[in-house]
Formats: C-alpha cells, structure tokens, sequence
C-alpha cells in the first residue's frame, strides 16, 4: 500500500472506530441462525464442487442458486450476461448494495483426494477435452452468498432498502461482469449505491478478513504475437529467417521493460506463458507465436507498456531482417480494482466488531486480477475483500518450513471450508447491514 493511502486509511478507521457502537450489529440469534444453517450452506458448496461449469456454461449452476434463492422470496432473472443471475429483494426504503458471487470453475483437473472432488470433463472453445474443477474456490463463494441470502431473507426487521444479489458468470476469463453490464445490469434493475463481494484467498490463516484499500487487483491484458520468419533445414540457418532465435530475442527484450523502463514503486508483470513453432528439431519454421499476460495498476502505465511491448517486437524484426512484419494484437482484458479507502475505513471497525480485531487484517495489494473492479467503473462503491482460506496451523508449518502451499488455481486448492465460509457469510452480513442502516439515501 502506499504511504500516503496507508496513512489515510490509518486515519479513516481509527476515526470510524470511535462511532464503531453505532454500526448496525449483526442480530442477536445470528450465530445460532448461521450454525443451523451451516449443514445446507456445506450441502451446496459439496454438490457445486462436484458439478463444475467453465465460463457462460454454468446453466446448472445458475439455476440451482435461481432456485435456492427464489425460495427465499428474492425476485429472480436467470440469462443475464449469457447465464448470469439477479436476485431482488425489496425492504423498503434506503439504499440499493449488491452482493457478487463467481460461479465459473477453471479447465484442472482437481487432485485434492477430497470426497467430493470433481471428475467433470468438457469441451472448451477449440473443441478440446478438459477437465473441470472449481480451483478458485468460487463453489465456497456461491454457498457464502447463499448462507448469507438466508440471513438477510430471515432477518429484515434488521435492515431496509434493497438487497440486489448476483451470480456473476466468466470471472475466470475476466467476461463476466462485462457482459452482465451489457445486458441491463444497472439499467434493468436498480443501480446499487454499493457492490461487496469476497474473495478466498491461501496466503491467511482461515476466517481472517483481509483488506487493502486503493489499488487492489491488477489490469490484466492478453497479448498475441505472431512472428513471420523464412523457413528451411536446419543445416542450413544462414538460408532461412529464424523466428524460433527472434521469438528468443522477444523474451529477453521484454523483461526489460520491467527492469529498465517502469518504475519498480507501480508494479508491472509481463509474463510470457506460452510459445507455440516448429515441428521438428531439423526444420526452421516460417512463424512462431506467443502469448503473454500484462498486469498493471495505473492506466498511464498499462498503456505505455502495451506500446512498448509493439515497439520492442517489431524493432527485433528489424533487426532480424524478417521478410514480414510481425503481429501484435492486444485481447483487452479488465481493469484494475480499487477500494475506495474512505470506504475501507468505514467497514473495518465493522468487521472487527462482528469478527474481532485479531480477525481483520490489512494485506497487500495482488498482480491478480478481477473484474469485479467493472461494477466501481459502472458507478457503484465497490469494496473487494479477501478471506484466509488455509488452517493456522497448516500455514505456520509451511511458512517455518520456507514452503509454498497450494493456492488458488492449484489442482490441489481445497479451502478449510467451515472456518472460511462461517467468517465469509458473517463478514458479508455485517457490512450489508452497516451500508443499509448507516447510509444517506
């Protein structure tokens, strides 16, 4: 965080900590609500972890949250954005704050052992067979959401205004919220005065709530190149155009982007993931190509790299004397999430009143990526959050041993589930409960 951000917030909540008592508290029998609760919360996260659906797929997905929610008395349209999902539940007057859930999983194949765990396999775009497995801990997020559905449906002498909540799709390919915007999300149905949503996360212990205010999560940027050499026998270089030694060059070249052009205070990644030529090791093809991953923060700096990286590839094609010019085609991604801080110092004392202090702790801001940071571009104030999803003593062990754990996106990722959702589903009330009782509308 930086100093000037961490100094701000230092302020903010220390100055909402001394109106902490006025904060709206979480209902008396809430504990008792969440515990009886828990064995339908646990039902739902087991079955969607064993039924897993790739990005504007989750048509079973969404309709089991249509269904559990409509239950509840939400007002429910299903297809929003492809297959996404809004709940309404109207309580009379105030503000409008909506609650976002994932419901994508990931092509992995899970190896976690966990009795429930996933044997789903699909097609993808390209018509290729992949396995499927909510590696990302978005199956926890959805029974969050749901658990914490009940408890606003079963308590709304507690609260007024308007809970909006959404099952978003395509998170994973960062699509989603995108397309539920295209569709009518804020024009369709009410605009929320306030977006949340929570995020598992491996480097907390569980049930920790985790906050950075500012800059959160990073841009996130796919580019294409294709580089155009002339092929011939590899006996023989000195006859042909190597794109194989310029698609080298390219890697090398790029980091100094990095090391030599950025400032290392307003991070950058540039990550070269994947390079696909040639078929044998006596042939010089005619074209390589790769793909790279560029996260940033800031928009000045995103736009600058992006230009820099076009620069740098077609200079090596000058330089490699390439019969053709090479392609640089950029996939835009999604923007980077910012947590308003005058917002972050309002709901920590929040959390440390219904968690406890020891419980809510700032972190550092994360090269991942999100797209929830759409709904804040969209008009909303928009708070991103973060749980600890690993047991404490399953951490300490690792960090003593200098070892990193599974995480998120990790064939073996599998959150400590009871402790995780129990702090996700209280964290989530009692901020939905401070923002409808505390707000101006």
């Amino acid at each position: 965080m930086k100093p000037f951000i961490r100094s701000l917030t230092s302020l903010l909540v220390a100055g909402a900590a001394a109106s902490a008592a006025q904060a709206a508290s979480l209902p008396a029998p809430f504990a008792e609500q969440l515990n009886a609760e828990y064995p339908s919360v646990e039902s739902l996260y087991q079955d969607l972890h064993r039924n897993p659906e790739l990005g504007f797929n989750e048509h079973r997905t969404a309709a089991e949250l249509a269904k559990r929610v409509k239950a509840l008395g939400y007002e429910v349209t299903t297809g929003v954005g492809g297959t996404g999902v809004v709940a309404i539940l109207k309580n009379g007057p105030g503000p409008t704050v909506m609650l976002r859930t994932e419901m994508d999983a990931l092509p992995v194949q899970e190896k976690t052992s966990l009795p429930f765990a996933s044997t789903v396999t699909t097609k993808n775009k390209a018509g290729e067979t992949v396995s499927v497995a909510h590696a990302c801990g978005h199956d926890l997020h959805m029974a969050s959401w749901y658990g914490t559905a009940k408890l606003m449906a079963d308590n709304r002498k507690a609260w007024h205004g308007t809970l909006m909540l959404i099952g978003q799709p395509a998170e994973e390919p960062v699509a989603g919220a995108a397309a539920m915007l295209k569709d009518g999300l804020f024009t369709r149905f009410p605009k929320p005065d306030y977006a949340l949503s929570l995020h598992d996360d491996a480097s907390g212990p569980s049930g920790t709530i985790m906050y950075h205010a500012g800059p959160f999560r990073a841009s996130s940027d796919v580019v294409n190149i294709t580089i155009f050499g002339q092929g011939g026998h590899g006996a023989v270089p000195h006859e042909t155009r190597d794109p194989v030694v310029m698609a080298a060059r390219v890697v090398m070249a790029l980091q100094t982007l990095v090391s030599r052009e950025n400032n290392p205070v307003d991070p950058v990644v540039i990550t070269v993931g994947s390079i696909h030529g040639g078929t044998q090791g006596n042939i010089i093809p005619d074209q390589v190509k790769l793909q790279l991953t560029v996260r940033t923060f800031s928009d000045a700096v995103r736009k600058r790299v992006l230009a820099s990286i076009a620069r740098e590839v077609k200079g090596e094609a000058i330089a490699a004397n390439m019969p053709k010019a090479p392609l640089v085609d950029v996939e835009p991604g999604t923007d980077s999430v910012y947590n308003d801080p005058a917002l972050i110092g309002r709901v920590v004392p929040v959390l440390q009143e219904a968690l406890g202090k020891d419980k809510v702790v700032e972190m550092p801001q994360k090269m991942t990526s999100e797209d929830f940071s759409q709904y804040g571009l969209a008009g909303a104030h928009a708070l991103l959050l973060h749980v600890g999803a690993v047991a404490p003593e399953r951490l300490e062990a690792a960090k003593k041993a200098g070892e990193h754990l599974p995480g998120t996106h990790s064939p073996q990722w599998a959150p400590d589930f009871k402790p995780t959702v129990h702090s996700m589903i209280t964290a989530e009330t009692a901020v939905l409960l401070d923002l409808f009782n505390n707000s101006k509308k």
